[in-house]
């Protein structure tokens, strides 16, 4: 049986040839209006099938948001495990945006649900939070490795509120958020091109103030709505901006539900992002 390409491998190898971009699927109650469908299983039904449609050939990675088929019951997950499949069979690296984070066995269900190939909502990636503890989130570090998967843990978020934790002084000095990106890079040691094991860092950061040598990707939101540009996007990862993967949701779906228009501002956004990493010398 030949070896798992690991998802590292495969995300850079997206991100070269489709554009470093990542486009969320987020079905706000408020883009389901706004794009002329009812906010109902329907409607997210044909909202997610468009954004997959328009999408998938093209985009290096596509972000379900998992909370927005979830509110939906067995329905909504319904949806989501279609969304995943064409997503995938399209060419596109699907991250699931579920930010799970618990211990033990729970952590490792979590993991099951996500990163076992069996499972019916297994995704290329999927968002995790460590502040459990890194150690924590070992059930689906193992489950990613041994599927080829990959992990996106929360490093520093866009939100102002993460600052509370993720900006705390652990005892050795570090801010929290530093010593987890010191686990991803141990994680990520000596893998080539690219490891795994990504961070999550709002690209509205201004400066980071960590290291982000984590030889692993960053995945950027913030991008769009939430007031950071990919001109931004050099300032806040420097020499790490090369493994940089911004990510966008509403900039790009409020231009539904005209497949034509998502596909334009899509790729308008790559080409600004791509634009950004070469004045920046990367």
């Amino acid at each position: 049986m030949s070896a798992i390409e690991p998802f590292g491998t495969r995300l850079r190898a997206a991100m070269d040839t489709r554009g470093p971009l990542c486009v969320g699927i987020d079905p706000h109650a408020s883009l389901l209006t706004a794009w002329g469908l009812n906010d109902d299983v329907a409607g997210l039904e044909r909202f997610t099938h468009t954004v997959v449609e328009a999408l998938a050939d093209r985009t290096a990675v596509l972000k379900p948001q998992s909370a927005f088929f979830e509110r939906f019951g067995s329905r909504g997950i319904a949806v989501l495990e279609r969304a995943v499949a064409d997503a995938r069979a399209a060419g596109a690296l699907v991250l699931m945006d579920a930010k799970r984070g618990d211990i033990g066995s729970t952590m490792g269900a979590y993991a099951a649900a996500f990163l076992d190939k069996d499972s019916p909502l297994f995704s290329d990636a999927l968002t995790v939070s460590p502040y459990l503890g890194f150690g924590s989130l070992r059930p689906a570090l193992d489950a990613a490795h041994v599927s080829g998967a990959g992990v996106f843990v929360l490093g520093l978020t866009s939100n102002p509120e993460g600052a509370e934790v993720q900006r705390a002084t652990a005892a050795d000095g570090r801010v929290l958020a530093q010593v987890m990106l010191d686990h991803i890079a141990a994680e990520n040691r000596g893998a080539d091109p690219l490891g795994s094991v990504g961070a999550v860092v709002g690209a509205t950061l201004g400066d980071a103030g960590v290291d982000l040598a984590v030889n692993g990707p960053l995945l950027a939101p913030g991008i769009g709505a939430q007031g950071a540009t990919p001109a931004d996007l050099p300032g806040v990862f420097g020499a790490a901006l090369r493994n940089v993967l911004p990510s966008v949701s509403r900039g790009v779906l409020s231009h539904g539900p005209d497949v034509n228009g998502l596909r334009a501002a899509a790729a308008r956004l790559a080409d600004e992002v791509r634009d950004a990493y070469g004045q920046s010398g990367q």
